[in-house]
């Protein structure tokens, strides 16, 4: 067999590329759900509070809105359809850290809800922390912290 006729071996039982579709899908439930974080907004300000404020409810209310959805089994699937246009970053993490605890919930608080919980969130967390620590130093060194 030729390396031409092997290609052409490939090609024929490889399954076709969606990505014109995938990008559309990702694109419009990614923009939908920031559509309803900007309604959630808009309702809030509409309200009368300041936008500091509306912002941090807003960010809770999608977060909030992204635990349910997940504990109800409905956030994989949109993430099936969608992909990357799920992975919109509150709504997404809130996933990662929500989906371990409760699938593992059955393990007990500490060691199942507890642990799991950390299984996305710990490495976050930690390097969050040790960079934030990091910068903190040469900022305080070299930034004029002094």
């Amino acid at each position: 067999m030729t390396k031409s006729d092997y290609t052409n071996l490939v090609k024929q039982y490889s399954p076709g590329s969606k990505i014109a579709q995938n990008c559309l899908r990702a694109f419009v439930v990614g923009g939908a759900i920031c559509v309803v974080g900007q309604l959630i907004m808009n309702v809030l300000l509409a309200g009368g509070m300041v936008r500091d404020d509306a912002s941090l409810l807003t960010a809770c209310a999608l977060i909030i809105i992204a635990i349910v959805l997940t504990a109800m089994g409905t956030y994989s699937k949109i993430g099936k359809f969608a992909g990357a246009g799920s992975a919109v970053p509150i709504t997404g993490f809130a996933n990662a850290i929500t989906a371990p605890a409760i699938e593992y919930k059955k393990e007990g608080l500490v060691m199942g809800v507890g642990a799991k919980l950390f299984i996305v969130a710990g490495p976050v967390l930690v390097y969050g922390a040790m960079a934030s620590v990091v910068v903190g130093i040469f900022y305080y060194l070299f930034g004029g912290g002094r």
